[in-house]
């Protein structure tokens, strides 16, 4: 089958586990070329560049901690230096601390607001410098931007949030160049973090119209759409994939 991205380069921040790593296989699959960024475990990084690399295409990991505004730029700089150029940006890192709003501390609120919000608006700004018409920025929010049902939830829905009205802006902003950004909100997703056989997930299952977790490649399968060619009339959107969680 032809491969819809190929010799796109794209980075994927927080592409090293989970839904992140998902995505990064999955564009490799469509012919892209990738760069990821992880904070800590460069083997569990090495495992998705060297699968990505068996599809036949250029990978590497580079390591940058998102809450740290100029490694991100530096992540990007290198990508496009070692892949030739950025076509596709997709902004994957992400922290989810939980608590009680009495407790919440405010370097928690700090670290979430710059990894899950500030890191998205450094990426974008960065790679929108080099990328030309036909550009693709695309970030990972949560459908806890629409419901929150739980208590303890407050700073990571206001960080997803945040994301629905940054794609917005930024796609006004860069819809003049042929730019589209978009934003891919998840549902509970079977991942090392949220486990579908973890304590949480029957609680998470009976607030879902589909009574099961999603996988991380139905993400990753969104966002080589939103990558592609079929999707150059999408801009400014946020997508919901979450098993009916906000229906």
């Amino acid at each position: 089958m032809p491969h819809q991205l190929e010799n796109k380069r794209a980075l994927v921040t927080g592409g090293s586990r989970g839904i992140g790593a998902a995505i990064v296989k999955r564009l490799a699959r469509e012919g892209a070329h990738v760069a990821l960024t992880y904070v800590s475990k460069p083997d569990q990084a090495n495992e998705t560049v060297t699968a990505a690399r068996a599809l036949g295409v250029r990978a590497l990991a580079i390591q940058a901690d998102s809450a740290d505004a100029a490694a991100v730029v530096l992540a990007v700089e290198r990508t496009v230096a070692e892949l030739g150029g950025i076509d596709i940006l997709v902004n994957s890192a992400g922290i989810a601390v939980m608590g009680p709003i009495d407790d919440f501390s405010l370097e928690d609120l700090d670290r979430t607001l710059a990894v899950n919000v500030r890191a998205s608006f450094v990426a974008a700004q960065a790679a929108a410098k080099h990328m030309k018409t036909g550009g693709r920025i695309i970030t990972i929010g949560s459908c806890n931007a629409d419901r929150m049902p739980f208590e303890g939830g407050a700073a990571y829905a206001m960080s997803k949030a945040a994301l629905v009205g940054l794609v917005k802006g930024l796609a006004r902003d860069l819809g003049s160049r042929g730019i589209t950004v978009n934003n891919v909100q998840p549902g509970p997703i079977d991942t090392d973090m949220n486990p579908a056989d973890g304590d949480f997930a029957e609680t998470l299952r009976k607030l879902m119209a589909l009574p099961r977790y999603g996988a991380a490649e139905e993400i990753a399968a969104m966002v080589a759409y939103l990558a592609g060619p079929e999707a150059g009339f999408v801009t400014g959107a946020s997508l919901a994939i979450d098993g009916g969680f906000t229906a």
